[in-house]
């Protein structure tokens, strides 16, 4: 009988995604490869970080827009248990802000859901291997974004009342603030995103994933 050794067991992977179709696809995705093997799926992060307790996979595929719980907290709170996990950031959004956060929590690749099959199985394999993958959009969107000033937790908080349609003085009386220091950090936030209004800062922001709606 032939003894299996390390090299020829299967990468154990744990897909997480909010949508079944992805799900199923990437499932069905990983059936066709002799080296790769699912072993879980979860829905949200919360179930992500169950999942990856009960499997403890080789490699996970972590969608960052879920209810619940966000695949940026799961991965913080998978790397806290599990130092050593290899997790793969999957998402539609190319947004620089939204990859560093991924990374940052622990991500050793970031690659987009409309990428090449191959280069999906590829990422998997090379992360396995020890390799980090970033999606080359990506990589130049880190890149051009590099030396920009954050916007600071205030300004943020600003931007998500703006995007969700209040005017300054609403965001004022929410805040406990006054009307003149909204504006000086609206004025702010359009520099900082080189916006030319308010619509179009909350437009930039959602791409690059300074905010979430």
């Amino acid at each position: 009988m032939e003894r299996v050794t390390s090299q020829t067991k299967p990468i154990r992977v744990l897909v997480v995604d909010d949508h079944p179709l992805i799900r199923e696809g990437i499932g069905a995705l990983l059936m066709n490869q002799k080296d790769l093997e699912l072993v879980g799926v979860a829905a949200n992060g919360l179930e992500a970080v169950e999942a990856f307790r009960a499997h403890q996979p080789d490699v996970t595929l972590m969608d960052l827009q879920m209810p619940e719980m966000n695949g940026v907290d799961a991965i913080t709170a998978i790397r806290t248990e599990f130092p050593k996990a290899r997790i793969i950031a999957l998402t539609t959004y190319a947004g620089d802000v939204l990859a560093q956060r991924a990374l940052k929590a622990g991500a050793r690749a970031y690659l987009l859901k409309n990428d090449e099959r191959k280069d999906l199985l590829n990422a998997i394999r090379a992360v396995h291997g020890g390799q980090k993958e970033i999606h080359s959009g990506v990589a130049t969107e880190l890149a051009m974004h590099a030396a920009d000033d954050a916007l600071t937790s205030r300004e943020t908080e600003v931007l998500v009342l703006i995007a969700g349609g209040n005017s300054n003085k609403l965001i004022a009386d929410k805040l406990c603030i006054s009307d003149e220091t909204v504006k000086g950090h609206v004025s702010s936030i359009l520099s900082k995103l080189g916006a030319n209004d308010r619509t179009h800062a909350v437009t930039l922001a959602l791409k690059r994933g300074i905010i979430d709606l």
